[in-house]
């Protein structure tokens, strides 16, 4: 049958040259229907298996096949163009093999919508042979790059896009692609008219048949911007890595690269870190406030900085404690950082127009000698750098095994000392004051003890500093001013005409409440006039003399007389005790235990009493052992004493118990 007659076939059978295929995935009958849908009348049309198999590799582009069935007995070449419309049902239409015409037309029917598509999608797409010249164009490429389909069509895609450097990486993937022919993703920085952008291309490959034996391969390149959903991302990771005031790397950050160089570590490296700690931070940052303290934070990041070997990296964990990474350092460059850090941290910083000192502790220690991990080299570090302050502040130290008895003893102290004052553990014990002419007892200083279950009584000296490090000293003095205010008042009302002294540290004078508390532990305790006396050492003068000046002024005025102790082993000058308004000095005892052997230092006590009689201060010696020492400071005119001679520190109970003997001798007496 000729083919206009399989036209003439169709179209009497269908009333169309072309009518409607469909075929399931159920069976392999072909059904022809003059109208799309399950209601229209349709002829069944047995495939081999063959046939049904190269209908139903169709996909969801349209394109075509070459059927030959059997139409009324008569053998029937059809070319059934379409794609597969879902799961499991494929459909189209149907020409007879030389109506070219409704071939093309059901074809360019087909693939209008395919075309609208590419050309409107909100991607760049953009189609490339194998020889990386351009087919297809986009709308959306055509708008981001300013040009014409019509006009960079065979043009290569590189020089529209990419860099050189990008070109000839494009070309080996290109290469790579065609000859596998698997899809891939990447990312290439893109020249537009918005300047250079990030995209994402999604590639995908397809072969072309031109139906007279040619076949070529195309790049379908589907693109999407993705610069900015980078830069959010960019930012998220920035955020999550870097400190917000000083721009280094953060804890997390930092602690990912300590692991890198101890994994990548090769045998025989060492990887060094170095845990520092500013030391009187906090006392600047509440002094001058939070926003002066940022900017010497990041004063002290930017020395800090100048003072690494390269390669070295610098972190801020938070607070004023940094964290420096030296992935090569020995033990003797490790040292010689440190110390060029603390060299540095001695000179002043300028804040504006003030100058403040703010020095470092600083811990060394290196993997695999002082820990085998990330966090045991950073604890490590860590517990070196509490030595080196717990040893003095401004110094360094190297871990040593030996060391974790001491953080064990501040973990005892932080966990013990809490519970202590939470549950009442401490006690005042009370060393009378003599006045050295008549004997008379003045008064008496109160000294805090530690009754712990597990310990027993633990002295000032070995839990005081760290009250102060850890910010307990606050809770604790203010449990001394309470206490012994009401003692004052206890003995007042007993008829005793005692002054009752207590010891502030500088830690205490750096909270600005401190007066408001002194106040309200004279007002709980009814005490009227004030009977209670502070005690200061130097150092609270030389830290911040202005502000000590001040404080003791606003003591004196609530009635309290104002000590200076342990006089003569600090640095204040001369012309500073002139400039403070005090009422009392008390000769360190380390001066009077000298004067029995020591003609120098008889001499240096005469002048110190000197200089205090002259500055209209009165003196008390403390730690009077003997009768010759009594004798000595009552021969330059000492006014007060106190030490074993007399009498040790005693609970409120006792001490009343000496009172009355004491008094009953002298009565005999």
């Amino acid at each position: 049958m000729s083919d206009e007659l399989h036209d003439q076939v169709l179209y009497a059978r269908f009333g169309t040259s072309s009518p409607f295929w469909r075929l399931s995935a159920a069976s392999d009958t072909l059904e022809l229907a003059s109208a799309y849908g399950r209601a229209a009348p349709s002829l069944a049309i047995p495939l081999s298996s063959s046939q049904a198999a190269e209908v139903r590799s169709l996909g969801g582009v349209t394109s075509h096949v070459v059927a030959d069935v059997q139409l009324d007995g008569a053998p029937l070449r059809l070319h059934l163009v379409g794609k597969k419309l879902n799961g499991h049902r494929w459909g189209g239409s149907a020409s007879a093999h030389a109506d070219s015409e409704s071939v093309a037309r059901a074809l360019l029917h087909g693939l209008s919508f395919a075309e609208q598509v590419v050309s409107e999608v909100n991607s760049v797409v953009v189609i490339v042979d194998r020889r990386g010249r351009i087919q297809r164009f986009n709308r959306l490429a055509e708008e981001l790059t300013g040009l014409r389909e019509e006009d960079i069509i065979g043009r290569r895609v590189s020089t529209l896009f990419m860099s050189s450097d990008g070109d000839a990486v494009s070309n080996r993937v290109s290469a790579t692609f065609f000859n596998r022919g698997e899809p891939y993703e990447i990312e290439r920085r893109i020249k537009t008219v918005q300047g250079e952008r990030l995209f994402l291309f999604r590639n995908r490959f397809v072969r072309s048949g031109g139906g007279i034996g040619v076949e070529d391969q195309f790049l379908i390149c589907s693109g999407t911007d993705i610069t900015e959903q980078r830069l959010a991302q960019d930012r998220l990771i920035e955020q999550a890595t870097t400190d917000p005031l000083t721009g280094l790397a953060n804890r997390n950050a930092i602690q990912q690269r300590i692991q890198i160089a101890i994994e990548q570590a090769a045998p025989g490296e060492t990887v060094g870190v170095l845990f520092l700690d500013l030391d009187n931070f906090k006392k600047v940052n509440d002094h001058y406030g939070h926003v002066f303290g940022d900017r010497l934070i990041c004063d002290v990041s930017d020395a800090i900085r100048n003072c690494l070997n390269p390669g070295d990296s610098l972190a801020r964990l938070g607070g004023d404690e940094f964290i420096v990474l030296a992935t090569k350092g020995s033990a003797h460059q490790l040292e010689n950082t440190a110390q060029r850090i603390l060299d540095r941290m001695r000179m002043p910083f300028a804040v504006g127009l003030v100058e403040v000192y703010t020095g470092c502790s600083i811990g060394i220690a290196r993997w695999p000698e002082h820990g085998d991990s990330l966090e045991s080299l950073i604890r490590s570090a860590d517990t070196a750098m509490y030595v080196a302050k717990d040893e003095g502040k401004r110094t360094h130290r190297v871990f040593s095994p030996d060391m974790n008895r001491r953080v064990a003893e501040f973990m005892w102290l932080d966990t013990n000392l809490r519970r202590g004052l939470e549950e009442g553990q401490f006690a005042l014990h009370y060393q009378p004051k003599l006045h050295l002419a008549t004997g008379a007892v003045q008064g008496a200083e109160a000294l805090v003890r530690w009754n712990s279950p597990e310990r027993g009584q633990i002295m000032p000296a070995e839990f005081i500093r760290y009250a102060e490090e850890s910010g307990l000293i606050g809770v604790l003095g203010r449990w001394v001013m309470e206490n012994a205010a009401k003692q004052a008042a206890r003995w007042k009302a007993a008829g005793y005409d005692l002054r009752v002294a207590i010891n502030l540290s500088a830690r205490q004078l750096t909270d600005t409440a401190v007066v408001r508390h002194f106040t309200e532990a004279l007002q709980h305790a009814g005490l009227d006039p004030c009977l209670v006396d502070l005690e200061l050492t130097e150092s609270c003068l030389i830290e911040n003399e202005a502000a000590a000046i001040e404080l003791i002024k606003q003591f004196r005025r609530l009635g309290a007389q104002v000590h200076l102790d342990d006089f003569g082993t600090g640095y204040s000058s001369l012309s500073q005790l002139g400039r403070i308004p005090l009422d009392v000095i008390k000769l360190d005892r380390s001066f009077v235990r000298s004067i029995q052997a020591d003609t120098k230092a008889q001499a240096l006590v005469r002048s110190m009493v000197a200089v205090a009689q002259e500055l209209d201060f009165q003196v008390v010696a403390e730690g009077i052992e003997t009768e010759a020492e009594e004798a000595f400071m009552k021969g330059i005119g000492v006014d007060y004493v106190q030490g074993f001679l007399y009498a040790r520190p005693m609970p409120a109970i006792e001490f009343e118990r000496w009172l009355l003997d004491r008094r009953k001798l002298r009565l005999i007496a």
